[in-house]
């Protein structure tokens, strides 16, 4: 018993460590006041409701720099879909103690709208070279340009050497690498390796939304990628997606809204195989009106 209230008061004094910073200029003094000039600063932006997927990022940035913010925000500017903002998981408690057990030395930046928007929610305009024409920014129009507005806006307020993203998004990914270097950002962007469930699906916060049944019928995403892996060395592009479509209507549950097989660099749908060429084929998929998406590399 001893042990156990010793060990609740320990969680209680991790966590009263682990308090959120609102305010950018109280972020800006704790970081200045604990960094040296040789020590790096590392980013992990997320929209909160946090998973393994989430954890991994910050276990990598924590190993690799001395100084780690994680930021929490849910960024209404990339949303398309208003009820999908208002369903959008919240738990700011729960993420902090996950963000506890891996280091409580992390800077935990959960702003309010206004500290990040001081001027009223809008979107700026970026030139992301067709980037955003494809795959997920045909389908969800002004998506990116939110996100890259939230993320210059983060990169700029914080000023880290290094940001963290997952490869589950990977248009995103490329975009923000573009945007960063077009706007001449000195960070270096760092992509992360899928994390997943058991059953292949890949960890998402929407997850949480999925019941015990769609979240079976959902692993059958990774399961056709991976089988469209397989199909990619004999068969084209065109062929593959065909069996793809065939293969999600005989799954009544899910409703394929894309899937595209694309050059790993400009995001272009593939009409030839080049020999040398990087390829990655790319999903969205509804399930019970939640929209997963997922990608492999060919």
């Amino acid at each position: 018993m001893q042990i156990c209230r010793n060990y609740s008061k320990f969680a209680r004094f991790i966590l009263k460590l682990m308090k959120p910073i609102h305010d950018l200029e109280e972020l800006r003094e704790k970081i200045n006041r604990r960094s040296s000039e040789k020590s790096n600063l590392a980013l992990v932006p997320t929209m909160g409701a946090l998973h393994e997927g989430h954890l991994s990022l910050i276990r990598k940035a924590v190993r690799e720099n001395k100084n780690v913010v994680i930021s929490i925000f849910v960024n209404p500017t990339q949303f398309d879909n208003k009820e999908d903002l208002k369903k959008y998981p919240r738990d700011l408690a729960s993420d902090l103690k996950k963000i506890a057990a891996v280091s409580p030395a992390c800077f935990v930046f959960a702003p309010d709208v206004s500290e990040l928007y001081p001027n009223g929610l809008h979107k700026g305009k970026y030139n992301l070279k067709g980037l955003d024409s494809t795959m997920e920014g045909a389908h969800r129009k002004g998506h990116f340009q939110g996100v890259c507005t939230i993320v210059e806006a983060l990169l700029r307020s914080v000023a880290p050497d290094v940001a963290y993203f997952g490869e589950k998004d990977f248009q995103q990914l490329l975009i923000i690498r573009h945007m960063a270097a077009a706007r001449k950002i000195p960070v270096q962007i760092i992509g992360c390796p899928i994390v997943r469930e058991k059953s292949g699906l890949a960890m998402s916060s929407r997850n949480q939304r999925l019941s015990e049944t769609s979240r079976e019928k959902a692993a059958n995403i990774y399961r056709i990628l991976g089988t469209a892996k397989q199909k990619f060395g004999t068969e084209s592009a065109t062929q593959i997606a065909y069996w793809v479509q065939e293969e999600i209507k005989s799954i009544p549950e899910l409703k394929l809204e894309y899937f595209e097989i694309a050059n790993e660099m400009s995001l272009q749908p593939v009409l030839r195989k080049r020999k040398n060429g990087k390829y990655r084929a790319f999903m969205a998929v509804y399930i019970d009106g939640i929209r997963l998406i997922d990608n492999i590399a060919l």
